[in-house]
């Protein structure tokens, strides 16, 4: 006879550490700057939220199951097969799809000391092992992740570029990684960032998936689309794992405005060149004015930067915190991704930007 008395979870999952976003509000302050979370200041395109409104007119009507209309506009986009496309409820979704079909109890997954939070949930609740691997000088170590690849090994998650670092993985180290990596263990290049990056040596994986059997991309309209709400996300990949994931995925994962905006926003290639020459601008001032003042700045090629502080008593990312949030400026607390005593920072718009360099300026100043 069954000796529980309640229902209880299967092991693993009360292990779990239940993912905490950036904080939105700063309580009795007349205006904010939301920094926490990495959206673009620009918005969406015009041309997004125009089909989005014309989308809503039909709302008791249900999506399209196998969202074609922005599975085409990715593919045309980035002159891909729309067959290998998978979009998904957020990339977060997709990430987890690939954990519950590919990993189970007694699997390893492999992640970074500073990756996204989401691997070792999605990792946990498949009844897997996570092991995380460390990095170097906030980098991404690939010798490090071959190291730690066992037979257990089944998938490894690597953010290229890196969250909350704001470094990367050059395209010839990417290659490196995947030709030692038993031909069984899917590679997730997580590349929510890659339309930020510009360098000759980033690849965000297109290439990579296009060529073997063992490698996914996954990319997100949260950023530089500006469709953070609507919550659409995409993975690129080799058909035999596309067809996996998508005989388990959710029937209609993608509500209809979110795929009507999605397909109109990645077509708009103007917008989101304004968005990224924004970014380019303004990530190189803030990185020069805060390494300025005396504060240590991570090197980063998305749209935010980790801002690293004294560990002296009144200078700590914790008083920043607090002072910053008094003046309507949040930042994200980084502390569960190994960093307790700094803040990233998104590069907003030139008000958001230059009254945190102001703020930060007085709070490094004499006290």
């Amino acid at each position: 006879m069954n000796a529980l008395t309640k229902p209880t979870p299967r092991p693993g999952v009360l292990d779990i550490a239940a993912y905490v976003p950036g904080k939105e509000h700063a309580a009795g302050v007349a205006r904010v700057f939301k920094l926490s979370s990495n959206e673009t200041p620009l918005g969406p395109s015009p041309n997004a939220i125009e089909a989005f409104r014309t989308a809503a007119e039909r709302l008791e009507v249900y999506p399209d199951g196998q969202a074609r209309a922005l599975r085409t506009a990715i593919a045309e986009v980035h002159g891909l097969n729309a067959d290998n496309i998978l979009c998904g409820n957020g990339s977060d979704e997709l990430l987890g799809l690939l954990a519950h079909v590919y990993l189970g109890p007694g699997d390893e997954g492999i992640i970074t000391a500073h990756g996204f939070l989401v691997y070792r949930i999605q990792i946990l609740a498949a009844g897997a092992t996570p092991v995380t691997v460390e990095e170097r000088d906030q980098r991404v170590d690939v010798d490090a992740i071959l190291a730690a690849v066992t037979e257990k090994t089944k998938i490894v998650f690597l953010a290229n570029p890196g969250n909350p670092t704001g470094t990367y993985v050059p395209y010839a180290e990417i290659k490196r990684l995947q030709a030692a990596l038993p031909a069984h263990v899917i590679l997730v290049l997580d590349a929510a960032y890659a339309d930020y990056v510009r360098r000759n040596d980033y690849e965000a994986g297109i290439e990579l998936v296009s060529a073997n059997r063992n490698v996914v991309m996954t990319r997100t309209f949260s950023k530089v689309y500006g469709l953070a709400a609507l919550r659409i996300g995409w993975v690129y990949g080799p058909a035999e794992i596309i067809d996996a994931l998508d005989r388990v995925r959710g029937p209609f994962n993608l509500n209809t405005p979110a795929i009507a905006a999605g397909a109109a926003a990645i077509r708009d290639q103007a917008h989101t060149a304004r968005a990224v020459e924004h970014n380019q601008v303004w990530l190189a001032k803030v990185s020069e004015a805060l390494a300025g003042i005396g504060l240590a700045v991570t090197p980063s090629v998305a749209n935010f930067v980790l801002i690293h502080f004294p560990d002296v008593d009144g200078y700590r990312a914790t008083d920043a915190d607090d002072f910053l949030t008094a003046r309507g400026f949040i930042l994200r607390a980084v502390k569960s991704y190994g960093f307790p005593n700094a803040l990233r920072m998104t590069i907003g718009s030139e008000e958001a930007n230059l009254g945190v360099i102001a703020a930060l300026t007085e709070f490094m100043g004499p006290r």
